[in-house]
């Protein structure tokens, strides 16, 4: 079993400052929830990284373009966290659930919880 990670933003450095730069000027319009509790304007946020380098869970971390290059027949409203088991893959986290968490430790519990 392995764990995907799709966030809604493009792959790219160009993208990545772009990304930055929104959340710096207006946070709270940031179209990525997942990236927002994962990571602080410039890096991962401490308490996420902690949780991966601990977990036993196998995890991939994909852009929204780099996801659909990988599993094209796949449509979904970003940001998503799945589930690849098997040849399948399910949604354990959809957007509309990730926009309702607030910070990376109710993220982490709610994965737990899923899993």
């Amino acid at each position: 079993m392995k764990l995907l990670f799709i966030y809604n933003a493009n792959s790219g450095k160009l993208n990545a400052l772009f990304d930055a730069g929104h959340k710096l000027m207006s946070p709270s319009t940031y179209k990525c929830s997942l990236c927002a509790l994962t990571h602080n304007t410039f890096s991962e946020n401490r308490s996420w990284k902690e949780f991966r380098a601990e977990s036993n869970l196998d995890m991939e971390f994909y852009h929204k373009d780099e996801f659909e290059t990988k599993f094209p027949n796949v449509n979904m409203t970003y940001p998503a966290i799945l589930k690849h088991e098997a040849q399948q893959i399910s949604t354990v986290l959809n957007a509309d659930v990730l926009n309702e968490i607030s910070n990376v430790e109710d993220l982490i519990v709610r994965l737990k919880l899923q899993l």
